[in-house]
Parts: C-alpha cells; sequence; structure tokens
C-alpha cells in the first residue's frame, strides 16, 4: 500500500508532480501516441495550467480522452472538457481531442463512446477523488460500479448534475498507468477509505497516489 503512495508538501507539489509524470509519459511515447485520459477538479486543473507551458512536447502524438463528464453542453461552466479546453487544449493543441458527447444524454454518449475508449490501450489516466470517495462518475455503493463495459451512463448522482458518463471500473483497471490526485483536508477520510480498497477510488489495483501533505491520512 505505501509503496503506490507519494505525499508531497502542498497542493502545488501535488499538481506539479502530476505536471512532470504527464510529460514524462508523453516524452518516452514519443514516436508512438500517448492516449491521455484528463479528469476534472481544483488539482487537475492546476495540472493542466502547468502543462501548458510545455509546448515543447510532442502534443501532435497525444490523443485526449475523458474519465467522465457532466451532462452539459460543452460551454458549459461545469463542462470537463471545457476546464481541460480553457487550460490546456486549445494552447497546446494535442493531435487528437475526443471529448464526450454528454449534452446528447448519458446513455447514448455512453454509448459512443465505449468504441473510443476500446480503440487502444490508456496509457495514463489522471483522476481525482472526491470527500466521499468517488472517482470519475463513480460513487460508492452505486450500481454503476458493476457495468460491465467500458463507459456507462449514470442517472441518479448523489451530487448535481446527477446526469453523467463516466468510465468503468472496468475500463480503468485495464489502463497503463493510473494516477489518483487528492489535495485538502476534506479529502483526508476518502483517502484512507481509497487505500483500505473501500471506496470506489480504492477499486482500481495498482493505482498511484499524489497525495498532499493535509489529505494524507497521518496527518494531523
Amino acid at each position: 500500500m505505501a509503496e503506490r503512495l507519494r505525499v508531497l508538501p502542498t497542493a502545488e507539489d501535488v499538481a506539479s508532480d502530476a505536471a512532470k509524470l504527464v510529460a514524462e509519459t508523453i516524452v518516452s511515447r514519443r514516436i508512438v501516441w500517448t492516449r491521455l485520459v484528463l479528469a476534472g477538479g481544483s488539482t487537475p486543473r492546476r495540472c493542466y495550467e502547468l502543462l501548458s507551458e510545455k509546448r515543447s512536447l510532442p502534443w501532435g502524438s497525444v490523443s485526449i480522452l475523458f474519465g467522465d463528464e457532466r451532462c452539459v453542453p460543452p460551454t458549459d461552466t461545469d463542462s470537463n472538457y471545457r476546464m481541460a479546453d480553457e487550460t490546456l487544449l486549445h494552447r497546446v493543441h494535442p493531435g487528437l481531442v475526443y471529448r464526450i458527447p454528454a449534452e446528447l444524454g448519458a446513455d447514448e454518449a455512453a454509448k459512443l463512446y465505449e468504441p473510443v475508449v476500446a480503440m487502444a490501450p490508456l496509457d495514463l489516466v489522471l483522476l481525482g477523488i472526491g470527500p466521499d470517495g468517488h472517482t470519475a462518475s463513480l460513487f460508492p455503493g452505486h450500481a454503476v460500479l458493476n457495468a460491465p463495459g467500458l463507459t456507462a451512463g449514470v442517472h441518479d448522482a448523489p451530487k448535481p448534475p446527477p446526469d453523467r458518463v463516466t468510465l468503468t471500473l472496468r475500463a480503468l483497471r485495464s489502463a497503463r498507468r493510473v494516477v489518483i490526485l487528492a489535495t485538502g483536508a476534506d479529502k483526508r477520510d476518502a483517502v484512507r477509505k481509497g487505500l483500505e480498497g473501500t471506496v470506489p477510488a480504492g477499486m482500481i489495483a495498482g493505482a498511484e497516489w499524489l497525495v498532499s501533505r493535509d489529505a494524507a491520512p497521518d496527518a494531523r
């Protein structure tokens, strides 16, 4: 457990290390496509801002996917795509961007996104974690945790908006590398439960954790 947990001093350090990790992954796969899955949330946002400064990376060989999306238009302030586009995508111009068309409805969007996810292995997946231990749009106790496919529509998420599209545990578990970012004292209990494997964020075998000191389970 401890080998996959890295505790860093501050939230800025977590974002910075995550950006370096993404950059190293892209460089290591320079001659082939890198399939990078982005998350929503405040910590990933800062990671993307730092990544946007690394314009010399071979972004033309990067495919961008998303771990989940709210069923809102892509221009909506709640859209994960909009956040990623504003902070990163329109600045570095990745070779391909596969947006989840969640405005079409959860089930239709999940159906359309499934072949995109299945196209090739996911090289690096960035995830956040909520205070309840959810990751992507996989919530504790929710039926979608048992979804058999690679994507799923969510209609009754316990936090708004209720309709969402998410990559499933099956998809996340099949990725080459998964990194979960957690910052803030309000995430401490969720991180503890995640490391114990009792919440969705902890149900991805082999996932790595980048955690700020205040979010670490033993923080005082």
